[in-house]
């Protein structure tokens, strides 16, 4: 009688043990599975139709800006496209350019109204950048040009640091918002009257 007693007790106990093992057993199975397969595209964003080419700008070894063209994913707003678009360029370039911007600038808030975008970094910004009025205003300018010539319909740029309205760098008054300057690119090769005839 102590011998079947005994193996009551075995069979109580291992068979809610069997039953926990199988049910965590098929939720890890089904963790596993879900893990393993790929997300459907959302519709309409299928196939190479999903990115866009931008032109972000970074620095030359000669203090000008270059641009430089990268695929991006498409985005449904525009803010949206303002923060990604800041994002890219905050990464640096994939060529042989010169990163800009220093490398632990963050974004803040990014806002637009009418033509004018308002970027609000943090200030760490201002203060990891390399010394000097050319690195600044190349810093500033790489997002000012990179915003303007991606997104045509804004026209001017603020530029603040924590939500201060008038921040200033030590060389660059951002108190005011500023137009892209495409004159810190190189100049064009003049053409030759030489060239001209051939």
């Amino acid at each position: 009688m102590a011998i079947q007693h005994k193996q009551r007790i075995g069979a109580d106990v291992l068979v809610p043990f069997i039953l926990i093992a199988l049910v965590f057993g098929g939720l890890f199975w089904q963790k596993y599975q879900e893990a393993r397969q790929l997300p459907d595209a959302p519709p309409g964003k299928q196939g190479p139709a999903a990115t866009k080419k931008v032109t972000l700008f970074f620095g030359d070894n000669e203090s000008h800006l270059i641009r430089e063209a990268r695929e991006v994913d498409t985005c449904e707003d525009r803010t949206t496209c303002l923060r990604s678009l800041l994002e890219e360029l905050f990464v640096g370039p994939v060529g042989e350019l010169i990163a800009v911007i220093p490398e632990w600038a963050s974004i803040n808030n990014v806002r637009i109204e009418g033509d004018l975008a308002t970027i609000d970094l943090g200030k760490d910004f201002a203060e990891a950048l390399e010394p000097g009025s050319s690195a600044e205003m190349m810093a500033v300018y790489a997002i000012v040009n990179t915003v303007c010539i991606n997104m045509p319909e804004i026209r001017h740029v603020k530029i603040t640091l924590d939500g201060d309205q008038a921040a200033r760098l030590r060389h660059l008054d951002l108190s005011e918002p500023l137009e892209p300057d495409y004159s810190l690119e190189p100049p064009s090769p003049a053409v030759t009257p030489q060239q001209k005839r051939m």
